[in-house]
């Protein structure tokens, strides 16, 4: 079973950060996020400014930007996003709010636009 990393609520990063395992982000993240072949977890009270891939994506926290999966995209209750999401399947709890066009399609992989 693979322990998601993690970013933790007092961390600010900006830049390109890659990931080949499960990755949760609790801070503030500015420039582009990619999670190959795993679940990115944005908990609640993160600030994402971001373009996110990952195969599976959780959103609990506030997200501007471009959110691309290869499997699912989930908006928890607490869930903010401003941008485009896209992915085969995409779930909003009540609660959540999303301000953007939502894509889905049956094809397991998407390319992520530029």
């Amino acid at each position: 079973m693979d322990v998601p990393a993690h970013i933790g609520a007092s961390i600010k990063l900006k830049g390109d950060i890659t990931s080949s395992e499960p990755l949760t982000i609790a801070g503030r993240v500015e420039g582009s996020v990619t999670v190959n072949g795993h679940t990115l977890t944005i908990a609640a009270g993160s600030h994402i400014a971001a373009t996110v891939s990952a195969e599976a994506i959780v959103v609990a926290g506030h997200v501007k930007g471009k959110l691309n999966a290869t499997t699912r995209i989930v908006l928890r209750e607490t869930a903010s996003v401003e941008g485009e999401a896209a992915a085969p399947s995409v779930s909003m709890l009540e609660g959540a709010t999303a301000h953007g066009p939502i894509k889905t399609s049956k094809k397991r992989a998407l390319a992520l636009a530029s």
